[in-house]
């Protein structure tokens, strides 16, 4: 049986940002929770209180982790707001939790997705750049070199930010892939195992983009970005393509579009003949994505590809005519090493994709890899890879456009995309910023509705239950009518 560790909260209700901040220092672990009244004997335990004492309140933490023990306590004024409390009891926490393991996060007690949004808060109400990066450094305890990537981040994106109301984005989903990588938990299905879902699949997705289409023309929407994504549209046939983007075309206008872009991640579905189908229907930006250039690692993670092929697959798409590509990376996957990210890195930047994403692995419970911890990478090993590509992308001419960070992430690290001037993805940035409409359109899409607040409209994560509730869900996209009528 393995260890258990619980979390036991003791006169609040801040749960939530509690076990965000344990997380930090205890990437996946999955506590007990235990609120008030809940007892527990787990052999870990973090204990979080807060009490009114007289005129102030009393905020304690009490901790046995791993054979240490530590306890601490603050005091603050009556009158403190819940907010203020909140963030005062994570400090406390944070603080705790890196003096008994002797680790700083790199981001600090920074729990957020989007640190660049908050860069940009603080510019927008008037701080200067380095006064915004160091306030939010002091602030959240973020080191130096993160706090200046995302203030070098949101610089860059700063002229891309501003946009007319009736701008949106529109993301196209095709959730198949030749095979399911191991690290993956994204809404993507073998075609060994859905394959036969396909052709079905694609004529509810043209039935949803007309609707889509109809909508849009109704609501007075220009749609400024295209994002083709998945799991990994090229697995389709060119013919299929074709199909697809000559459904959307023939649905939706799309002669105020700035950025068309198509994931062609898996060098082994790409052709020629599907890029040629790509290019001729209006796809300008597209992604082919080694991961890794080490052919042991690509075994490792389950890829039926080699290294030459991801040169072959570069070659064909320049040759296809497409002059903005870009290749995502991947720090610390299973038996990868800093040297061998370190040639990855220079062989693609020898390339010369217009970007380049650096990802840090994340690990996510649908994933096989979160069943076997040996197989992850060191967490100092990421930090390395990072590290390296940060300052050699920057030499090299790429600068860092977007950036955001996910649960279960080695070394509490961050998603990077990089990119030559006047190459930046403005889907990429518009996507993170949240300032932007995004309309999704199959299986496991989101659409993203923003006004004062944002509303959110998911649609159903398996093919199979696409298809089969199709009508229920296109119910629910009266919704994005709603949202523009009373607007």
């Amino acid at each position: 049986m393995g260890q258990e560790y619980a979390l036991v909260f003791r006169g609040h209700g801040d749960a939530y940002e509690v076990q965000a901040t344990a997380k930090l220092f205890l990437p996946g672990v999955r506590f007990q929770l235990c609120p008030d009244g809940v007892e527990t004997a787990a052999e870990h335990r973090i204990l979080t209180e807060s009490r009114q004492d007289g005129a102030e309140i009393c905020q304690t933490v009490d901790i046995t982790l791993h054979g240490k023990q530590l306890r601490r306590s603050q005091r603050l004024p009556a009158g403190a707001s819940g907010a203020e409390q909140e963030f005062k009891l994570c400090r406390l926490l944070y603080e705790s939790l890196r003096e008994l393991t002797g680790y700083t996060p790199p981001w600090g007690m920074l729990t957020g997705i989007r640190p660049v949004r908050l860069v940009q808060q603080a510019l927008d109400a008037g701080l200067a750049p380095e006064t915004a990066m160091q306030e939010l450094a002091a602030h959240y305890s973020i080191s130096e070199e993160k706090s200046r990537l995302a203030l070098k981040t949101a610089l860059v994106q700063r002229p891309f930010l501003t946009h007319a109301p009736e701008e949106i984005g529109l993301y196209i989903a095709i959730p198949f892939c030749p095979t399911r990588c191991s690290y993956c938990s994204f809404v993507s299905h073998s075609v060994e195992t859905a394959g036969k879902l396909i052709p079905a699949y694609l004529e509810k997705l043209c039935e949803e983009l007309r609707i889509l289409g109809e909508i849009i023309r109704r609501a007075g929407l220009r749609v400024q970005t295209v994002y083709l994504g998945g799991g990994t549209p090229t697995v389709l046939t060119a013919e299929q393509l074709t199909a697809l983007l000559q459904c959307l075309r023939a649905c939706i206008a799309l002669e105020d579009v700035k950025e068309f872009t198509a994931e062609a991640g898996r060098p082994d579905t790409i052709t020629a003949g599907k890029l040629a189908a790509l290019k001729a229907n209006g796809v300008t930006r597209i992604s082919v994505n080694p991961q890794t250039m080490q052919d042991s690692v690509l075994a490792a993670i389950g890829r039926r590809h080699s290294a030459e092929d991801v040169r072959e697959a570069f070659r064909l798409t320049r040759a296809a005519g497409f002059d903005d590509i870009n290749m995502d990376l991947i720090a610390g996957l299973p038996t990868d090493t800093a040297e061998g990210f370190a040639e990855t890195l220079r062989e693609v930047m020898g390339l010369a994709p217009e970007s380049i994403t650096v990802h840090t692995l994340t690990v996510k419970r649908a994933a096989a890899l979160y069943r076997d911890s040996t197989a992850f990478a060191e967490a100092e090993t990421a930090v390395q890879m990072t590290a390296f590509a940060a300052e050699a992308l920057q030499e090299g001419g790429w600068q860092p456009y977007y950036l955001y960070r996910q649960k279960n992430t080695l070394g509490n690290l961050e998603n990077v995309g990089y990119a030559r001037p006047g190459k930046e993805s403005l889907y990429n940035i518009l996507i993170m910023d949240e300032t932007q409409t995004i309309l999704g359109a199959g299986c496991g899409a989101s659409t993203k509705l923003v006004g004062t607040d944002i509303t959110r409209i998911m649609n159903y994560k398996y093919p199979y239950e696409y298809i089969e509730r199709f009508e229920k869900l296109m119910e629910k996209k009266q919704e994005i009518v709603r949202f523009y009528a009373e607007k």
